[in-house]
C-alpha cells in the first residue's frame, strides 16, 4: 500500500486534533483511500507542552526546515496562522515540491493571488476547506460538489464570536458589551476581540467565499466592513417588532452585471433559515442556477471540526498525488457576466433607521423634509418611548435608497440640533 508522509507545521490546538484524527481514524482512512496517511514529522515553537494526544517524540522538532526539507514528506499543512512567517513556509514548501494545506484565511485572503500563482507554477495545490466555516464543506461544495452551477449570491454567518453576541442580545435581553464579556469568558472570543466584532474575520473568509464562488480574487480593499459595535439592545429589539433578526452577514452577490461583496450587520426576516442560526453556529446560504438555494450549517470553529476539514484536505491530495492529477488553483473559472465589482455607494437596498431626537414638536418633519430632498421613501415611522431626559428613540423604515444619497442624507439630520446622537443605519436583505 502507498504510504504518503505528512509533514505538520503548527501544533496547537487545531494541529493536535489532526494528529489525534490521522491515529485513531488510521484503520477507517486507509480502508477507505486506500492510502496509509503517515505523519512524518511535526514542528511548533512548544513542544514541551501538554497536549490532548500523544506522539513519539522523534517526530516533534522546533526546525521548520526539518519538515520543508525533508524529501519523504509529500504534504506540508501549516496550521500557525498569521501572515508571516506562514507565507514564507507556504513558499518555502511548494519551492520544494510539496503539496500543501492550510486553514490560514487571513493569510490566503490577503496574499492568495501570489501563492495560488507560485503553486500552479510548480504543479502544486494549496487546499484550505478548514479556512471557512471550521467542519463545513463549503469550499468543497462549491468547488465540485455544485461544479456545474453558476452562483447568484453568497449570505454567511461566518463568524461565531459576532453570532453569539448577537444571539445572547436578541435571546437573553443583554447589552452589547455584557454579551462580548459572557463570550470572553465562555472561551467564545479572544482576549482583544477586534477582528471579528469588527468584521474582518468574516472579511477574509469572503475573499477566499467569492473566490470559489465567482472565480475572483478580491482584495480587502474591495470590500465594505462593518461590524456589531454599534448595535444596541434597543436595535435588537425594535427589529424584533419589525420581525427582523440582526445578523453580521458576509455577502457575495450578482446584480445586473456588477458583483457587490460586503460584511455588515444586516436585517433579515425572521422566518428565514439564517434568522435561526444561534450561537457560535456558522451558516452559509448559497442560491445558485441549477441546485437553488441550499443552506450549510454547523460549528464553525472547534478543535475536531476544523480538523476534520485538515484531514479532508490531506484525504483530497492523495487522490490527486496517486492519480498524478494536478488542478491548478482549484480549476477556479472567472464569472464573465461580472464586468465590475460594484462599490457600497452604488449598492442599493431597504433601511432600518434609528434617530436619538428631543421629544418636541416638528422633529419628524425636519428629519423627512431631508429624506425627502435625496429621493428617499419613508415606509415607516415610530417613536418608541417618552423618557424624562426629553430625548426619544425615532425608528424610522425606509423603501429601498441608494446607499450614497442615504449617507449624504444622514449626514445632513445628524447635524440638526435636535439629533442628540448620531444616527444608526442598519441594512435590510431580502435574502
Amino acid at each position: 500500500m502507498r504510504k504518503i508522509n505528512v509533514g505538520l507545521i503548527g501544533f496547537g490546538n487545531i494541529g493536535s486534533g489532526v494528529v489525534k484524527i490521522l491515529h485513531e481514524r488510521k484503520a477507517l482512512l486507509t480502508g477507505k483511500i486506500g492510502i496509509d496517511l503517515e505523519i512524518k514529522r511535526i514542528c511548533d515553537k512548544d513542544i514541551s507542552a501538554k497536549r490532548n494526544v500523544s506522539v513519539d517524540r522523534s517526530l516533534l522538532t522546533k526546525d521548520v526546515s526539518a519538515v520543508i526539507d525533508d524529501a519523504q514528506i509529500d504534504v506540508v499543512v501549516e496550521l500557525i496562522g498569521g501572515i508571516h512567517p506562514a507565507k514564507e513556509f507556504i513558499i518555502a514548501a511548494l519551492k520544494k515540491g510539496k503539496n500543501v494545506v492550510t486553514a490560514n484565511k487571513a493569510l490566503l485572503a490577503e496574499c492568495g493571488s501570489e501563492l495560488f500563482a507560485l503553486a500552479a507554477d510548480k504543479g502544486k495545490n494549496i487546499y484550505f476547506e478548514a479556512s471557512v466555516g471550521g467542519g463545513i464543506p463549503i469550499l468543497k461544495s462549491l468547488r465540485e460538489g455544485l461544479v456545474a452551477n453558476r452562483f447568484n449570491s453568497i449570505y454567511g454567518i461566518v463568524n461565531g464570536t459576532s453570532n453569539y453576541v448577537l444571539s445572547q442580545m436578541s435571546q437573553n435581553s443583554l447589552g452589547f458589551s455584557q454579551a462580548l464579556k459572557e463570550a470572553q469568558a465562555k472561551g467564545f472570543a479572544e482576549k482583544d476581540p477586534t477582528f471579528d466584532i469588527d468584521g474582518i474575520d468574516s472579511a477574509h473568509k469572503l475573499v477566499l467565499l467569492t473566490y470559489l464562488a465567482f472565480g475572483r480574487m478580491v482584495s480587502l480593499d474591495d470590500l465594505y466592513i462593518e461590524g456589531i459595535s454599534r448595535i444596541s439592545l434597543s436595535d435588537v429589539e425594535y427589529a424584533k417588532e419589525l420581525g427582523l433578526e440582526i445578523k453580521l452577514l458576509a455577502i457575495a452577490k450578482k446584480k445586473d452585471d456588477g458583483l457587490e461583496v460586503r460584511v455588515h450587520p444586516t436585517l433579515i426576516p425572521q422566518s428565514h433559515l439564517l434568522a435561526s442560526v444561534d450561537g457560535v453556529y456558522n451558516a452559509i446560504y448559497v442560491a445558485s442556477d441549477l441546485a437553488g438555494n441550499l443552506l450549510f450549517y454547523g460549528p464553525g470553529a472547534g478543535q475536531l471540526s476544523a480538523a476534520s476539514a485538515v484531514v479532508s484536505d490531506l484525504v483530497d491530495l492523495t487522490q490527486d498525488i496517486k492519480a498524478g492529477m494536478f488542478r491548478p488553483t482549484m480549476n477556479v473559472v472567472v464569472d464573465k457576466s461580472i464586468k465590475k465589482l460594484r462599490k457600497i455607494d452604488e449598492t442599493a437596498c431597504r433601511y432600518y433607521i434609528r434617530f436619538m431626537v428631543l421629544d418636541k414638536p416638528g422633529v419628524l418633519a425636519k428629519i423627512s423634509g431631508i429624506l425627502a430632498k435625496y429621493g428617499i421613501s419613508i415606509a415607516s415611522v415610530s417613536q418608541k418611548e417618552r423618557k424624562k431626559s426629553q430625548v426619544v428613540p425615532v425608528v424610522i423604515v425606509i423603501h429601498e435608497a441608494k446607499e450614497k444619497d442615504l449617507r449624504q442624507a444622514l449626514s445632513a439630520i445628524d447635524k440638526l440640533d435636535v439629533i442628540k446622537e448620531h444616527s444608526v443605519a442598519i441594512r435590510i436583505e431580502e435574502v
